[in-house]
């Protein structure tokens, strides 16, 4: 039975998920992939409020896929190119990629506490969370290019949304390394952390939104998420629905209640 994993804990209303690999920097074999994936579907039946996703230890987010030959999805690569297979290879970034929709496809925030450095496809999952909490000496490299490798985790998609293409093209094509001061400022990183707390500080934020309205959280969140997919008409049209449903399903006013008393709301959990 294999000694590493990845772990969820659950703290009240906020679910943290480990990658729990710290020997070889949490990156993702097989046995890390199908954690990954119990997990998500964990969370999907139970569905906490917000996730935060971290890294074990203090060295490692996670360094991305697996690539040395212990990983029996690296031989069934090799095997697969080496006879100019495609189908295996498709098989293979069909599940790593749904993997990755699925956990950052969560109808709650999904932030990454992104405590060291993140590399490939670690880099991208990071990038795909709603939020990114950087400590100060964390470095984001999206480094398939080095290895003859392109993104395809959806980390292509996903940076060249969240900063823009001529910056992902800078990150992606050079494989560079990105520190928390740079990532902040090309809007990858959401926030800085003080030195060796960002799972703590991405912890308390995904508290303060778990505050909330956790329907008017969900609501806002899906046309967040959407909206890079839509014109601004139909974007602005799918605000107005939301809006809608949210204000229809009463939760506003648990939340006017308590805001006229000058007490904390206590709203209902979603069902």
């Amino acid at each position: 039975m294999a000694d590493y994993g990845v772990g969820i804990e659950r703290m009240g209303r906020v679910a943290v998920v480990t990658f729990n690999r710290p020997a070889r920097k949490n990156s993702l074999d097989e046995h890390m992939w199908s954690c990954l994936e119990a997990v998500t579907e964990d969370l999907r039946k139970h569905t906490p409020r917000a996730v935060v996703i971290t890294g074990a230890g203090d060295k490692a987010f996670c360094a991305g896929f697996d690539v040395s030959p212990e990983n029996p999805q690296v031989s069934r690569l090799v095997d697969a190119v080496q006879s100019h297979r495609k189908g295996p290879v498709m098989e293979l970034i069909t599940r790593v990629r749904t993997s990755t929709d699925r956990l950052v496809g969560l109808p709650v925030p999904v932030i990454a506490a992104v405590n060291g450095l993140a590399y490939g496809g670690g880099a991208e999952i990071a990038s795909r969370c709603d939020l990114r909490v950087m400590d100060p000496c964390a470095v984001i490299c999206f480094s398939e290019v080095r290895l003859g490798l392109m993104p395809d985790h959806g980390g292509v998609v996903g940076l060249t949304r969240l900063i823009g293409p001529s910056k992902a093209a800078d990150l992606i094509l050079t494989g560079r390394k990105a520190g928390a001061d740079e990532a902040l400022s090309l809007g990858l990183a959401s926030r800085i952390s003080a030195p060796g707390k960002a799972l703590d500080e991405a912890v308390a934020l995904a508290q303060t939104i778990a505050g909330n309205g956790p329907r008017a959280v969900r609501h806002a969140l899906k046309v967040i998420r959407s909206t890079p997919d839509l014109t601004c008409a139909h974007a602005l049209a799918m605000e107005t629905v939301e809006a809608v449903d949210l204000i229809a399903s009463g939760e506003c006013i648990t939340g006017i209640a308590a805001f006229l008393m000058k007490q904390p709301p206590e709203f209902p959990e979603v069902e």
